[in-house]
């Protein structure tokens, strides 16, 4: 009865997994069109979902022309194009300055702005640009 259980609850999960996957490759797909949706994170995400979910999708999806032009490069050498970086950025910024305009505790503003001075030093110095053809 325990192992039948589990087995119900791993195809529950899987499930979950694709379903997600497909809701952050089509958020993607939308931040590929309308600049103000970061499209690597989301479609990190949906990779992340596809792998967990299956690997008939992880494959599926790694064959894609979404995932080769606007994440392989980025996870195998670890580059993004400028623009990438600089949609991504500007969305955390504001994701970022919502609870730093919200909150009234020092303490916390002074995380939020570490945080945010960490997330420029990484994709300035971590993370190399390329251009857009390469």
């Amino acid at each position: 009865m325990l192992r039948k259980n589990v087995n119900i609850i791993k195809s529950i999960k899987k499930y979950l997994y694709l379903f997600s996957g497909f809701i952050f490759m089509a958020l993607g797909i939308i931040g590929i069109i309308l600049p103000l949706l970061p499209t690597t994170p989301l479609l990190l995400l949906a990779s992340f979902c596809f792998v967990r979910g299956s690997k008939k999708f992880e494959v599926w999806f790694k064959g894609t022309n979404v995932y080769k032009r606007h994440l392989e490069g980025f996870i195998k050498n670890k580059v993004m194009t400028l623009r990438q970086k600089v949609t991504l950025n500007l969305f955390a910024d504001c994701m970022i300055a919502i609870p730093f305009i919200l909150s009234d505790n020092v303490f916390i503003r002074i995380v939020l702005i570490f945080i945010v001075g960490y997330k420029y030093y990484y994709f300035i110095f971590k993370i190399k640009t390329v251009t857009e053809g390469k």
